[in-house]
């Protein structure tokens, strides 16, 4: 589906939110925030595509407008938008420290994947960023979740372990969910660029084209609930799927 036809109408009352929040945001968890999203943050992010690898080989992406459309979808109506609620939920639940809701969300969180490669992508990249945010950001209440989720053997998913630290940290909502689902779209533009093959600027231009997609899932997320979770992109599950098996393969998912 192009963008061009998908809802991305930001209100202007959610322009205000969000200039509010700016003034509010305290430097010190801007600075954190962009380092937990970075790149260079060790999720070992780089190495996973999310099924667009297979995607790439079916020529279901085979161009910068072909990879703008497949993400939005992924964003709009599947799992981006799940990772969006849940993040939200994780977040609301830290800033009001209600710690049984919150191993509820992380417990689903950990749970809600349509494919076993999706469930690796999220719990080793969850993993890797509780245990570098603990070192160096250290969390009583991440702590206590990663502690919590352990007994049971379950898997921290990364939305809600970066949702708690965030709202721990004092990072507005409105901020910390586009900055995530940002750095979503950025992991994956980069498989992108790498896999059709597309030049950097086209890479740029597909990040830019996503922006509005970005902001709308996240408007759209945070007056969700749970009971929304669920997903209409089906390509994209059945990307992992195939992935699993492709014969040559550069990427984990």
């Amino acid at each position: 589906m192009a963008v061009a036809n998908i809802a991305t109408t930001i209100t202007e009352r959610t322009h205000t939110t969000m200039r509010d929040a700016f003034h509010r945001l305290q430097p010190l968890a801007f600075l954190r925030l962009q380092s937990w999203l970075s790149p260079a943050f060790p999720t070992g992010s780089y190495s996973y595509s999310h099924g667009l690898e297979w995607a790439v080989e079916a020529k279901h992406v085979h161009d910068r407008r072909s990879l703008i459309d497949w993400l939005a979808a992924d964003l709009r109506y599947g799992s981006g938008r799940n990772e969006a609620i849940f993040f939200c939920a994780a977040w609301s639940c830290s800033a009001d420290d209600d710690r049984s809701k919150l191993f509820e969300v992380a417990e689903f969180a950990a749970a809600f994947r349509g494919t076993a490669e999706f469930a690796r992508e999220s719990a080793q990249q969850g993993s890797a960023c509780r245990a570098t945010l603990s070192q160096v950001w250290g969390n009583h209440l991440l702590d206590w979740l990663s502690k919590t989720l352990f007994e049971r053997n379950l898997p921290a998913a990364l939305s809600a372990v970066l949702a708690v630290r965030a709202a721990q940290e004092g990072v507005p909502l409105v901020i910390a969910l586009p900055a995530f689902l940002q750095s979503y779209v950025g992991n994956q533009v980069s498989a992108g660029v790498r896999l059709v093959p597309l030049g950097q600027t086209d890479g740029q231009a597909a990040i830019a084209a996503l922006e509005d997609v970005v902001l709308a899932t996240s408007s759209d997320a945070a007056t969700a609930t749970m009971d929304d979770l669920g997903s209409a992109a089906f390509m994209v599950d059945l990307a992992s799927m195939a992935h699993e098996t492709q014969y040559t393969r550069l990427f984990r998912s």
